[in-house]
């Protein structure tokens, strides 16, 4: 079962939680416009994996679908039903092969479904067959990342496999770059050179298949060469840069704010210490703020610990001691802090700015992660629609 997060008007959503996390849908239909203008002609396919990436996947599907994308891409069957039972028809790519007994309902939902071995292809084809249809398969071929995928030696066998079967239609072939996001790193030009031998030598065998694609957003923004037919963009739709060399280089909007408000302000003098383990003393009078946001909303627990802030009032404070399940506390000094004030973890408040990619760093992670664990008990608000 796939976990959304409630999408409600922004009143209820107000008086059962002081925390939310905003969406700006202009700013994904900004992001796939200029991802398009970059990658044209090849075609958009918007990953929308993970309930976008923590955006909330229907409305960022529709929203990315408006604005010019071509297709869409998820992980998981489950993910791809919730958006065909939401009425979006475009064409959904399975980035994984699913387990062999789901295939029935690959066929069912009118899926791409990505494809590595010849059991896999014949399993297809039966449920294909039982269901009257023909299925588009795309041949993942692991050219040196070592997760999935066929080996270029046997990719010519497997394609020859899907191709022999009336209820296949193999559309696409495919990988992916393992250090895209790396621009100077040599390795991704080696796999695409691999991946252009598999090209040439099911060529000679008369097989070309319609659709070629290798890049992720790093690889669309990078790697003009890896563009091939269609390019899979996803952090990118959200407006997060793939690679600290990458930022701003198209121009992105992030799409995603976590805001909350104060729930409890007290004062705590020096040598006291804060939340659980008191692994933060102060050395001075200060005024404390409680914020009914924590670690089972996906505020990471040590944050507090490695320099996160948050931002009261337009200034940045620092998060002190670790974060707990519900709540978190901040150090704001000597400055009058009411209950009700408004708290942002990740966006804009005056003129500071706090980025997913800010809280990465601190955590010695990615953006993708950050903005991927914002739990489902965080309501989504679209500020563009649907209140």
């Amino acid at each position: 079962m796939v976990l959304l997060a409630p999408v409600l008007p922004e009143r209820a959503r107000r008086a059962m939680r002081a925390a939310r996390a905003e969406v700006d849908l202009g700013a994904v239909a900004h992001n796939v416009g200029v991802l398009r203008s970059l990658v044209a002609p090849s075609l958009v396919c918007a990953v929308v994996k993970a309930d976008g990436y923590g955006h909330g996947a229907i409305a960022v599907s529709e929203a990315a679908l408006d604005a010019g994308a071509d297709w869409l891409a998820v992980a998981l069957i489950e993910e791809a039903a919730v958006l065909r039972k939401a009425g979006i028809t475009a064409p959904i790519l399975l980035l994984s092969q699913p387990r062999l007994a789901d295939l029935a309902a690959v066929v069912r939902y009118d899926l791409r479904v990505c494809i590595t071995s010849p059991v896999a292809a014949e399993l297809l084809a039966n449920a294909a067959r039982e269901q009257g249809k023909i299925v588009p398969v795309h041949l993942k071929v692991d050219t040196g990342m070592n997760r999935i995928g066929v080996a270029p030696a046997d990719a010519l066998a497997l394609a020859r496999d899907v191709v022999k079967r009336p209820e296949l239609l193999l559309e696409g072939i495919f990988t992916h770059c393992a250090v895209a996001d790396e621009p100077d790193n040599p390795f991704t030009d080696e796999q695409l050179d691999r991946y252009e031998a598999v090209l040439a030598k099911l060529g000679d065998a008369g097989i070309f298949p319609s659709i070629r694609h290798s890049a992720n957003s790093a690889t669309a923004i990078a790697h003009p060469r890896g563009r091939y037919d269609l390019v899979r963009v996803g952090i990118a739709v959200y407006g997060i840069s793939p690679a600290p060399g990458l930022v701003g280089t198209p121009d992105l909007r992030p799409a995603l704010s976590l805001r909350a408000e104060v729930a409890f302000v007290k004062r705590v003098t020096a040598g006291e210490g804060v939340s659980y383990g008191l692994r933060h003393r102060f050395t001075s009078d200060t005024t404390v703020a409680t914020v009914p946001i924590g670690y089972a909303d996906g505020v990471p627990r040590r944050l507090g610990l490695v320099g996160g802030e948050v931002l009261i009032g337009g200034k940045k404070r620092p998060i002190v001691g670790v974060v707990t399940m519900d709540q978190l506390m901040v150090d704001c000094g000597d400055d009058h802090i009411e209950v009700g004030d408004e708290v942002v973890l990740i966006g804009t408040q005056g003129k500071a700015t706090i980025t997913a990619e800010a809280v990465a760093t601190h955590l010695d992670t990615i953006a993708y992660e950050i903005v991927c664990g914002i739990g489902p008990r965080v309501p989504r608000f679209y500020p563009r629609g649907n209140d």
